[in-house]
């Protein structure tokens, strides 16, 4: 059988927010985008708060009007409570320029605004579309499966792969490695929270609470303009196992533990959606980009949801990509390990290391001191905003971590 054989210039596989802006800036450059995409949107998706930095790469794409019209819920910041202590950051007061604001969305929503959005700049999307294989290489070429079964073969310029925890090439290509973080769990749902406007629960910021009596177990609670929440706890597998029932008896128990979550969600409303569950997260890749390709976002590197960078890393790497193939598309070198790999790393890893700071106890120290330098804390929140990659925040040039060490030191003195 022949197969059908299609080109284009640019092939992104997926059309989750990394592809949706990957595929508009490079529309934005007058590039031939095609988009494949396995499910059907709207779908279900967690990284549910962004960022404001991630603010600044929708508005490079071009999609900033498409997410505002949305009316998804305002954020301005991120509280955080354990014990009865609750410490707000307010994101507008930072160190690094830039967006203070952004939004929590429903993902089936969001992602397909973005992906609206693309097809509005001129990206071709196909849904229900699904890569079986791929060729690397300086022509690279994909074989793909139409929804009714049919294959047909797609050859590129260039593939970028946006296809999120599915990490299509890194299976295929064989890239994966073991993430360096401990296994942890995840159980979520959507509740109707009926919190009342009190005062006592702000809507325009996320809550995470620590349990109290394990440090390394946390909750998320997201609020939504609908008058529902995105409730989740995190924790290792083992901790999650001992609590009886099935996963929604797991969480409904775990919340109880917590007085703060136990007093707001009091006349919570628990039939909204399923529970669902998800396992060994954390992921990584041994390289990043290879001949014909560059992965973006979740499919390259997941680290976990408690600072919620998963969306502002998978829009920076679409924005690294973007301008990369518009140098090599003018015929300049690139290097796409210095200029895409390495500085996207820049900013995973100073995620990495607040990530690792929480878990190990020191970074909650830190955000719950009650005695906080101003310039310090403005450092602090401008990393808790997203804004990883700006070199000249100190808690960012600081690879070894030593800065958080001692900052550590210092509000924990012996």
């Amino acid at each position: 059988m022949t197969l059908q054989n299609e080109t284009t210039q640019i092939l992104i596989i997926g059309a989750g927010p990394s592809g949706a802006v990957a595929a508009a800036l490079l529309r934005r450059q007058g590039r031939q985008v095609l988009v494949l995409e396995r499910e059907q949107f709207p779908r279900f998706s967690i990284g549910e708060s962004l960022l404001p930095q991630s603010m600044a790469y929708i508005e490079a794409a071009g999609l900033l009007g498409d997410v505002v019209e949305a009316g998804f819920q305002h954020k301005n910041g991120a509280a955080f409570e354990w014990a009865g202590n609750c410490a707000q950051f307010d994101f507008r007061d930072k160190f690094s320029p830039g967006w203070g604001a952004t939004y929590q969305v429903q993902r089936a929503h969001f992602d397909q605004v973005l992906a609206r959005g693309a097809e509005r700049m001129g990206a071709q999307v196909r849904y229900g579309h699904e890569v079986l294989s791929v060729e690397p290489g300086d022509a690279p070429s994909v074989l793909a499966r139409t929804p009714e079964g049919e294959p047909y073969q797609i050859s590129a310029d260039f593939i970028l792969d946006a296809s999120g925890f599915a990490r299509l090439l890194p299976r295929l290509l064989k890239l994966e490695v073991p993430s360096d973080l401990p296994v942890r769990g995840a159980i979520f749902t959507h509740v109707r929270d009926h919190i009342p406007a009190d005062g006592r629960f702000d809507r325009n910021k996320i809550l995470i609470t620590t349990h109290p009596q394990h440090i390394d177990v946390w909750f998320w609670t997201i609020p939504f303009s609908n008058g529902c929440c995105s409730l989740g706890v995190v924790a290792e597998p083992d901790f999650l196992e001992r609590y009886e029932g099935g996963d929604m008896a797991r969480l409904q128990a775990l919340v109880q533990e917590v007085p703060n979550l136990r007093a707001l969600l009091k006349n919570a409303q628990w039939d909204v959606q399923p529970v669902r569950k998800i396992t060994g997260y954390s992921a990584n890749v041994r390289t990043l980009c290879g001949p014909g390709y560059a992965l973006l976002g979740n499919a390259g590197e997941f680290l976990d949801p408690v600072f919620s960078s998963g969306v502002t890393i998978a829009f920076k790497s679409a924005q690294l990509a973007a301008d990369c193939l518009q140098r090599q598309y003018a015929g300049e070198p690139v290097d796409w390990q210095r200029d895409f790999a390495e500085p996207l790393r820049l900013g995973v890893d100073t995620f990495r290391r607040f990530v690792n700071g929480w878990y190990s106890g020191s970074l909650q120290k830190i955000i719950h001191y009650p005695n906080q330098q101003p310039d310090i804390r403005r450092m602090i929140c401008s990393v808790l905003a997203g804004y990883a990659w700006d070199t000249h925040n100190p808690f960012v040039s600081d690879p070894d971590g030593r800065r958080l060490h001692a900052l550590e030191a210092l509000c924990n003195p012996a």
